[in-house]
């Protein structure tokens, strides 16, 4: 017993001689919740994941003396962030700047709510309506499932980047403006692009069908995980293309029914991070956890046999 060390004593202890470790783990924990706090998508939650394991097989192998598999694993680390700080370039810009301008609080504050499935639905359901009745031809991509990569387009169109309302897709096929031609690309609650070109089906069409039911038919033949919308400019018919197949005429509330079936806004916004609160009672809970495991099985005195 006269070597014995109260627990507190140890805990320190150990503390101390690690502080420089805790401390670089809990930088990058801090660093990778931020990254997940702004961009906010549960998709994105992967492309972490994939850099987090990138980088820790990084370290590992450097510390198992593996040179080669080290330096290549270190570059697709590298190229990795370079991809990400791409794909979500505006989320950085926005974080670089409210850090420059000091504005650290307001990089944890939730934008404005998710809206609601039924009225992102009925938004699209009321402008088609509405662009049915005045013979306004359109032609929009709505996806389904998993992310759908724009380089399936002949031309990706001009970034929106907004979010889905009646007014703003009634807008962009007016016959005066410039993106009226193309179609609309919707990923979840947000208009992603407009003036989108897409590929033309090879299939022999009927001739009171354009092109807009040509190109429906052609980039939903490539891809099974989106929707095609069209109003036909000469009758004002509504169509809905889904592999390579169009199921013509529909009625709008036919088309707010098959919508209602096939197409999920909600997953568009879906948050992977809890608050800071959550994060940190549950960061707390797993210290005493630890704690309780290590420090207090290690000071515990063996018997006497």
């Amino acid at each position: 017993m006269s070597g014995f060390i109260p627990d507190h004593r140890l805990l320190i202890s150990w503390l101390i001689s690690n502080s420089t470790a805790l401390m670089d783990i809990g930088l990058v924990l801090f660093l990778v919740y931020t990254m997940l706090f702004i961009v906010g998508e549960r998709r994105t939650l992967w492309m972490v994941r994939g850099l987090i394991i990138l980088m820790l097989a990084s370290v590992i192998s450097q510390r198992l003396g593996m040179v080669l598999l080290s330096f290549v694993l270190e570059k697709l680390v590298i190229g990795s962030s370079v991809a990400m700080a791409f794909v979500y370039q505006a989320e950085f810009r926005r974080f670089l700047e409210q850090l420059g301008q000091g504005q650290i609080l307001q990089l944890f504050k939730r934008g404005s709510p998710i809206p609601k499935p039924d009225n992102v639905i009925e938004e699209i359901v009321d402008a088609v309506k509405e662009l049915s009745q005045n013979r306004t031809g359109a032609l929009m991509v709505l996806e389904t499932a998993s992310s759908v990569d724009q380089r399936d387009f002949v031309n990706p169109g001009v970034s929106v980047n907004g979010e889905v309302s009646k007014e703003l897709i009634q807008t962009i096929f007016q016959p005066k403006t410039l993106l009226h031609d193309g179609a609309v690309f919707i990923r979840g609650a947000r208009i992603i692009s407009a003036g989108v070109i897409l590929p033309l089906s090879d299939r022999t069409a009927s001739r009171q069908l354009g092109t807009r039911h040509r190109a429906a038919m052609g980039i939903t033949e490539r891809l099974d995980n989106c929707l095609c919308i069209i109003v036909s400019e000469e009758t004002g018919s509504i169509s809905l293309a889904e592999q390579g197949l169009l199921n013509r005429p529909l009625t709008s509330s036919k088309l707010k029914e098959l919508l209602d079936e096939r197409f999920s806004p909600a997953v568009e916004r879906e948050t992977v991070t809890p608050s800071l609160g959550r994060l940190g009672r549950t960061i707390g809970i797993q210290g005493h956890n630890l704690y309780k495991l290590f420090f207090l099985r290690s000071s515990t005195p063996k018997k006497k046999k």
